[in-house]
Parts: C-alpha cells; structure tokens; sequence
C-alpha cells in the first residue's frame, strides 16, 4: 500500500508536468501532495521507511546514480566548466551579501545566521546549524534552520522549471536553425565525444556477453567504495592537521562523482552503466521516495511559528541569488536564464536538478536528437551547479556561520 501511494503521487506529478509541459515541474507536484498528505494525517509520516525505500537504500543509491552521472561526463568536460562552478558560486556570494544586510536588518542576525547555510541547500548544513542553534537554547531557530531546508525547494522548482525551459527554447533555435553558432557548438561537442570514442582505456572492455545487470553493479560498486575510503582518508588527514577543519573535508558523494568520470574515462565501468544494467528508472525513484520522505517534518504549526522568518529568508536569499549569477553570467558570456539556474540548484540539489533538465528537454523537444543535444549542452552545467552550491558550499558556509551565532 505505501509502495503504491508513494508511486501514484509521484505519477500524478509526471502527469501534470506532461499537460503543462514541465510548466509546472513534476517535483513540485509531488512535493506539495506529500506535504498535503502528512500535514492532513492521511499519510504515516514514516510511510517511505516502512517500504524500505528510506536509509539506507536512499543513500545507497545516491553512491551509485552520483557514480553513474559522473560517467556521463568527459574529465575535458569537466574541467571545462570552470566558468560554471565561478557562477554557482557568485550566486551563493549575492545571497549571503543580501541576507547578511538586508535581511539582518528585518529579521535579526540569529535567524539570518541560522538560516543563510541550509538555504544554500545541503541537509547537512542544516543539521549543523540546528545543532548549534539547540546548543544556545533557540529552540524556534533550530526548527527554522530545517524548514528552511525543506522548504526551500517550493520556490526553486518553478523557477528553475522556467528558465531551463526558456534556455532550452534558445537552444532549440540554434539547434534548428543552423548555422555558425550551432556549428561552434557541436564542434565542442562533437571533439568530446571524437576524444571519448578514441580515447585509450586502461581497461579493455568486457566483451557484450559479459556485460550483464551484475557486472555493471559490481563496477559501480568499486568506484563507489574507492571514493568512500578516499573521502574517509581526506577527511581524517584534514581532522589531524587542524580538528576544527573537519566540516570543510570533501564530502564522498564529491568524490563518487569525480572517480566516476575518471573510471569510464580509463574503462573501469561503461558510459551510462545504470542505463545499461536496466536500473537507472528504479534507483531515481527510490532517490525521490527518499526525498518525498523529508517533508513530513514540515507540518503546519511548525511552519506558522516561523512563517515570517522562513519567507523572509527564502525570499531575499533567492533575489540574492538570481542577481549575483545573473551578473557572474553576464561577464562570462551566459544566457541570463542559464547562469540563474544554475545558482538556483542551492535550493534543492540533486537528484531534482536532473529531473528538471530532464523534463524541460523532453517537454520542447520534439525528437531524441533534439532531447540529446538539449541535455549534452544543460545537464552538464546543471550537475555541476548542484555540487558546488549544496554539497562543498553549503557546510563551508554552516563551519564558518556556527561561529558567527
């Protein structure tokens, strides 16, 4: 029964977002419906755990789909998207410039200090502030810090839902229309894939009859482990340098997602395994059950108590965000809309940064060339924007504001 409750919302969601053609992103509807169902007691609030799809099979697939996106990308495509990671991180600087200010002015510094990491979107930082606003007896600053968290997603699925459809729509342009632009473009892509298609594997490939569900499982599997226990070490050399350091050590899911492109780039697993093993549909929706799942801390007298503070910071930290990446994309030659989306991925991370290009491309394109070529030149950006924003930046910020309380 929950198994099937969990799927229906999350169909309701494709289905609204396919009528509205990602207008209104499937997240989103799966969000509020959730939110719905365990603020109204209709849903058991431990509903996604009693089916096995919470921890830590969530976590679990989280190693093994962050493996599998980083095989999707060439360690040139990664380097190449430097101006990316300068964009994300401007947006991040805007949204702390502006809460900092102008939203310690409304709002007080506790609650701006507070609420500033989680909304930088990692679950972590928001564990880390509610620890130390608990730690200093603010008992309503420690639930602000999780909502703002969980919360935060209602504003950053539309809007990203909007501008990836309004760059798609641009590059869809190019794309039919032809000309110098598209071929400087696809002169990128193509030297990409001409360079991975000849590229010199360390690891000869299995022959095809070989190449079954479980030998791509166990591939991902030792990539995952190795980024683990590399992560592990970093973090135990950084905690013995310096013990105060440890909230800025790498976080694993970081370095699955490095080691995945440097194994599909040296043959230790295949471009798009998960897609290969027949398992990339199940494990994005255990991910998403998972994510469904963190709302049913949300409920409405929570929320009532801090309604202003929550709105406050979501609102001004946004605005701070969509004008420091607008600016940082401006100066590198972005698309407005694109340079925003990419900022706005603090809000949520992955996987629904994924999800959104995914459903933005399938929504305006009206072939699978034009699909591929809609997620070669987002998707990338899109990934990357997410780690950068919530998974390094977010705990940077929560180590350093904890102090600041």
């Amino acid at each position: 029964m929950g198994f099937f409750v969990i799927f229906l919302f999350l169909a309701l969601g494709d289905i609204v977002s396919a009528k509205t053609k990602a207008f209104v992103p499937s997240v989103f509807v799966a969000a509020v419906l959730f939110a719905c169902g365990y603020g109204s007691g209709i849903l058991p609030l431990n509903i996604v755990e009693t089916t096995g799809l919470g921890n830590p099979m969530a976590t679990l697939c989280m190693f093994v789909i962050i493996v599998h996106m980083g095989s999707m990308m060439s360690i040139r495509e990664m380097l190449a998207e430097w101006k990316t990671v300068t964009i994300a991180a401007a947006g991040l600087a805007g949204m702390v410039a502006l809460l900092l200010t102008i939203g310690r002015a409304l709002m007080g510094w506790d609650a701006v200090v507070v609420g500033t990491p989680p909304l930088a979107g990692g679950i972590v930082a928001a564990i880390m502030m509610s620890e130390a606003a608990d730690a200093r007896a603010m008992p309503h600053l420690a639930v602000l810090a999780t909502v703002v968290y969980i919360m935060q997603g209602f504003v950053g699925y539309p809007l990203t839902a909007w501008c990836l459809k309004s760059e798609g729509l641009r590059l869809l342009k190019i794309y039919r229309g032809g000309g110098p632009e598209l071929e400087k473009i696809m002169s990128v892509t193509n030297r990409h894939a001409s360079n991975d298609n000849n590229r010199k594997r360390l690891v000869p490939p299995l022959p095809d009859k070989y190449q079954t569900t479980f030998t791509h499982f166990a591939a991902i599997g030792a990539v995952a482990v190795a980024a683990d226990l590399t992560a592990k070490c970093i973090k135990i050399a950084i905690t013995r340098v310096n013990p105060g350091w440890a909230a800025f050590s790498i976080h694993p899911l970081v370095v699955c997602l490095i080691f995945g492109c440097i194994a599909a780039e040296i043959g230790i697993i295949e471009r798009r395994p998960l897609n290969k093993a027949g398992a990339f549909g199940f494990v994005m929706a255990t991910i998403m059950a998972f994510v469904m799942g963190m709302l049913n801390r949300a409920n409405p007298l929570m929320l009532l108590q801090i309604l202003w503070l929550l709105a406050g910071i979501i609102i001004i930290g946004v605005i701070g965000l969509v004008i420091g990446s607008a600016l940082a994309g401006k100066f590198f030659g972005y698309q407005k809309t694109m340079a925003v989306a990419l900022a706005l991925t603090a809000l949520y991370g992955f996987p629904p940064n994924y999800i959104l290009t995914d459903e933005a491309s399938k929504a305006i394109a009206e072939n699978s060339g034009e699909y591929d070529f809609l997620m070669g030149q987002m998707l990338p950006k899109m990934l990357i924007g997410g780690f950068v924003t919530v998974t390094i930046t977010s705990v940077i910020l929560a180590g350093a504001f904890i102090n600041l309380l």
